[in-house]
């Protein structure tokens, strides 16, 4: 799972886009014509360098991969048996080719016999792939994500809960060959090893230095992580012996300090910026020289407003639905955001398989919103409790749409709403806990399947299920649509189950991702895709 976190203010949200981990677009490529600027600060651009701007991960270690910031550097560096290529289509990765049963629960893997980890001549064997599938799931390696990710494989449920040792369902048949069954055909499974959960680590490495050795991992990916300093900088250096084709651009620098990254961008510091509320404005405008240098595309991501139903006073869903009927998105979006992210309708984005464009979130209507709070079990004498929403950030002030949030629930509700801020690292392990009562956040897809959103997050036994919701229909609704064969039958299962779930309001859906970014005119083919994939090693600077 990749959770995203939208600070509106401009800076993480420019910075996404720059570190290619929060992508956009509908997989096709960007460069801008023209422009100014367009020299880097040496005195013209290089060819073998790429320089963005980025973020320090919270873990390079994938089976630990739980955001989206990680998630852009472990999908360079490392690699699985599949991944997603430029279209958003499974595509051979270690994995050359693959057999799969007649009943669709066994999948045969036939492995490439040239794949070595970073710097090393150890060929990478089926025995590597049993051994790093079965690391994220032992309970020592304490991974959040392998129950959703690797839980259909028979026999990781026991791993995971520590009542066994090894996967039963993976069995290594010959040095390169693999084979895994799952529980039952399942139409997406494939997809899920495209996450990093599935990716292959170097025994050797892990078992030599296990607190340490994930900052700075052998892995099998375009690129080879060549240097880590915290809060400064990352380099990747290009793996020219990467077995889909060696990277064209050889370096590529991460600047990870602060400062104005278009500022940045217009000084010849950096390729790519990414661009907020500040300056959105001037971007669009045609007549502004980086005009032509402007590029944005529409992600595969949705930001929320999440309850905790198993904290009051949002256990009673009159007060979720009347917290919900209280914020005017649409003006928030307008005014306070610029119009820079679409307005949410759905769980599901648009161009994901199974969109609905006929679902609904109920309407700003801060009349009903009152008669809801009313008709709730906290109306009475004894009223709310304390409430708290709770953000990643670490400024003195909350994120803009959060502030008109809270305005919005004083003026129309007359409860006024603290604000609790918090790193992104303690953002997850506390949300995964269910410290919280209310908090904002946000979900890019992983794969394009509606069960990476509705199953994952909403599913009632779901590890990642963090506002606790919990409703009987739709857990039959989702297991049906698990192993439903037909397409249209299983989408409109998951339209149904969207809708229960949008009425039910553990979610108020907030905004759908949209990226916003200025490319230098020498930067070919910098792909703007709507999720996270391998996208740095299609990129060329032209002199």
């Amino acid at each position: 799972m990749k959770r995203l976190v939208f600070v509106i203010a401009g800076v993480l949200l420019a910075l996404v886009v720059a570190i290619g981990s929060v992508s956009c677009g509908g997989g096709g490529s960007s460069g801008s014509q023209g422009g100014t600027n367009t020299g880097q600060s040496n005195g013209g651009p290089s060819s073998s360098t790429l320089r963005l701007t980025g973020g320090d991960p919270i873990t390079l270690d994938p089976a630990l991969a739980g955001d989206n910031v990680s998630a852009g550097y472990i999908v360079e560096i490392f690699g699985g048996l599949v991944t997603l290529d430029k279209q958003l289509q499974i595509a051979p990765d270690i994995a050359q080719s693959w057999d799969v049963s007649a009943d669709g629960t066994v999948y045969t893997f036939h492995l490439r016999q040239d794949v070595s980890f970073h710097g090393t001549s150890r060929v990478v064997t089926a025995d590597d792939f049993k051994y790093s599938l079965e690391r994220a799931a032992n309970p020592d390696t304490g991974s959040t994500v392998a129950e959703s990710y690797l839980g259909d494989i028979v026999g990781a449920e026991d791993m995971i809960h520590g009542n066994a040792t090894e996967i039963s369902g993976i069995k290594v048949v010959d040095d390169f060959t693999l084979q895994i069954t799952i529980d039952q055909a399942k139409p997406y499974f494939l997809a899920k090893l495209t996450y990093p959960t599935a990716f292959v680590v170097d025994r050797t490495q892990v078992e030599a230095d296990k607190r340490n050795w994930s900052m700075k991992p052998r892995g099998t990916g375009p690129y080879m992580l060549k240097q880590w300093t915290l809060g400064e900088e990352i380099v990747l250096q290009a793996n020219d012996k990467y077995h889909l084709g060696a990277p064209a651009v050889q370096e590529v620098d991460f600047l990870l300090s602060g400062g104005s990254q278009l500022t940045m961008y217009q000084n010849n510091e950096i390729d790519v910026s990414g661009v907020g509320i500040n300056d959105i404005s001037r971007v669009t405008d045609p007549s502004d020289p980086l005009h032509a240098d402007y590029v944005t595309a529409d992600e595969f991501s949705i930001s929320y407003l999440g309850f905790n139903i198993g904290k009051p006073p949002f256990d009673d869903p009159n007060v979720r639905q009347a917290f919900g009927l209280a914020v005017d998105r649409e003006r928030i979006a307008e005014v306070v955001l610029m119009s820079l992210l679409p307005v949410a309708h759905s769980l599901m984005p648009p161009g994901l398989p199974g969109y609905n464009p006929n679902a609904t979130v109920p309407a700003y209507d801060p009349n009903k919103a009152k008669q809801l709070l009313a008709a709730s079990k906290y109306g009475g004498a004894g009223g709310l409790p304390d409430i708290t929403i709770t953000e990643v950030g670490t400024g003195a002030t909350a994120g803009l749409d959060t502030q008109a949030m809270i305005e919005m629930w004083k003026d129309n509700l007359g409860v006024d709403v603290k604000i609790q801020q918090t790193d992104q690292a303690t953002f997850y392990q506390d949300l995964d806990k269910g410290q919280y009562q209310m908090y904002t956040s946000g979900w890019i897809m992983d794969y394009p399947d509606p069960e990476d959103v509705l199953d994952i997050l909403f599913y009632s036994t779901s590890r990642q299920n963090s506002s606790h919701y919990s409703n009987p229909q739709v857990d039959g609704l989702l297991v049906q649509a698990r192993t439903e064969p037909d397409t249209n039958k299983r989408m409109a299962l998951y339209q149904q189950v969207e809708q229960i779930i949008l009425g039910d309001a553990p979610w108020i859906p907030l905004y759908y991702g949209r990226d916003h970014a200025v490319v230098k005119s020498y930067v070919k083919d910098f792909l703007l895709p709507p999720m996270i994939i391998p996208k740095l090693r299609y990129v060329t600077i032209t002199q």
